[in-house]
């Protein structure tokens, strides 16, 4: 299982991406305020809500609440400004995968507390920006969740 962080989320439907993925992979999802909607958007339900019954959803008020709360927890942040790919990085069941809202990213004080083995982007061509927000978690949950055998047991 691992935890999929959400600093400050903006748009909902992501949002509601993100809880059903969290579903279907057996992951948790944390979402750190403020959010940019409301938690009963029509766009948030109709994405994912009708999931929310089987994915375990909680909010935080700010991110050193959540920190507080899981201090020893290894997280890793998902930034275009870090230097590591996501596939060379090796998951640990329980990590925490961190992403930012989707206008701006992770802030520079947040990524100043994770080592730079610890920041990962997932690459892209040249002169693109960035990935859509639930595609990037897909991506990343699927391959920590493949590298650590799709929570079979070895």
């Amino acid at each position: 299982m691992f935890d999929v962080v959400l600093y400050q989320p903006e748009i909902p439907p992501n949002t509601g991406n993100i809880i059903r993925l969290c579903a279907n992979s057996g992951s948790r999802l944390h979402l750190i305020e403020p959010l940019g909607f409301h938690m009963d958007a029509p766009t948030l339900r109709r994405a994912g809500l009708d999931y929310a019954e089987f994915a375990e959803v909680a909010r935080y008020r700010n991110w050193a609440h959540w920190r507080q709360l899981y201090p020893s927890q290894r997280a890793v942040a998902f930034t275009t400004k870090a230097t590591h790919v996501y596939c060379d990085f090796r998951f640990e069941s329980g990590d925490a995968l961190v992403f930012g809202p989707e206008t701006r990213g992770l802030p520079d004080e947040i990524l100043g507390e994770f080592e730079p083995a610890h920041r990962l982007k997932l690459p892209m061509v040249m002169q693109q920006r960035s990935l859509n927000l639930s595609n990037a978690v897909a991506i990343a949950v699927y391959e920590a969740w493949r590298q650590t055998g799709f929570g079979k047991e070895s």
